[in-house]
């Protein structure tokens, strides 16, 4: 009976660690987008957010809030989380820990889809001598996400042949992935200089491009794929311990594996359609949460979601104030930051061996 008891605190004690870093997390994520809030081009005393925020109205101090800095500060929790969670998926499905939203050439499809609009559609024009927009971004988004998906369901159809293995996925992913940069590098090479401007800056990842109506697109979307893979935590957990055991217990680890795989890349088209390029989130925050809570989904899920909410927003911030007021793109500031963190988190692991504790 001792040794019960002693097990049990043993594991409540285990358990309680996993649970206290999902609290400090979500506490790091509040006070990151308290931070953002204060943040920007414009300096804004405490009174004035306070004041924006609680009294709404047409003054210049509420528009830069609640029309500029709220959606942005929504963008990176919701789009760190979704691609934080994807690349949780992605590792855990390809057994490979190096995986991310981009290894199924999703993020190299949106590229070349918005840069077909730009250049072939003619989505781009000149705003001055040295800048160039967007003029319709809603075909540039329809054609980022269009190829994206077109990408997720081609390696799907040819991965189907091998029964869904995981070499097969990532050999797939690379390969389309690598004619689709081609591609691209075709389009922008007979481009004209207006539309190589346009299209090299919609690759620039940036959060304030993205609407209210887009941001609630993100937001459904990545809800929606939480729950189910939330929902299906057992069964990656079974997953993560090998094929044969997964199947042992009932598990369907083909339809497991293909269906993740595809609501994963669902997230990171829609994101990178609205957004440009993002990365490194979808791989750094899934790894840091290994080392914290280990690979247990019930915990490692929602620990992912926050570090990647935490990712994103710490990186809009070093954006904002690097060079203030001029604002770098934020993709470029995740791969920058990603980069060395990425590094000592593969020095952290010693080799790569993956330990799967419950």
């Amino acid at each position: 009976m001792k040794r019960d008891d002693e097990g049990i605190a043993q594991y409540e004690a285990h358990v309680g660690r996993k649970r206290l870093a999902i609290v400090l997390l979500l506490v790091l994520v509040a006070l990151l987008s308290i931070a953002e809030i204060f943040v920007g081009s414009v300096s804004l005393t405490a009174d004035q957010v306070i004041s924006a925020i609680m009294h709404r109205g047409d003054d210049p101090f509420s528009r830069i809030i609640w029309e500029q800095r709220m959606p942005r500060v929504a963008t990176a929790m919701v789009a760190g989380a979704g691609l934080s969670m994807a690349g949780c998926v992605m590792q855990n499905n390809l057994k490979n820990p190096l995986a991310s939203p981009s290894t199924l050439g999703v993020t190299n499809a949106a590229v070349f889809g918005a840069n077909f609009g730009i250049i072939i559609l003619g989505a781009g024009a000149a705003t001055g001598a040295y800048a160039s927009t967007v003029t319709n971004p809603y075909i540039v988004t329809l054609l980022a996400f269009a190829f994206s998906m077109l990408t997720v369901f081609l390696i799907v159809l040819l991965s189907k042949r091998t029964n869904f293995s995981p070499p097969s996925i990532v050999l797939a992913g690379v390969a389309v992935g690598s004619i689709f940069t081609a591609g691209t590098t075709i389009l922008q090479y007979f481009a004209n200089d207006t539309a190589l401007g346009t299209a090299v800056f919609w690759s620039f990842g940036d959060l304030s491009r993205v609407s209210v109506n887009e941001l609630t697109i993100i937001t459904v979307v990545t809800a929606a794929c939480a729950v189910y893979f939330y929902l299906m935590r057992w069964n990656y957990n079974a997953l993560a311990n090998g094929d044969e055991l997964a199947r042992s217990l009932g598990v369907d680890t083909s339809k497991l594996i293909a269906l993740g795989m595809v609501l994963a890349s669902l997230i990171t088209a829609v994101d990178v359609s609205f957004m440009g390029m993002i990365g490194f989130v979808g791989l750094i925050g899934p790894q840091m949460m290994r080392l914290v809570v280990g690979e247990d989904h019930r915990y490692l899920i929602p620990a992912s979601m926050l570090a990647g909410s935490a990712v994103m927003m710490a990186s809009d911030l070093a954006a904002n104030i690097a060079l203030s007021p001029i604002v770098i793109p934020v993709g470029a500031v995740t791969s920058l930051l990603g980069g060395p963190l990425f590094l000592w988190l593969l020095l952290r692991r010693r080799g790569g061996a993956r330990e799967c504790r419950y």
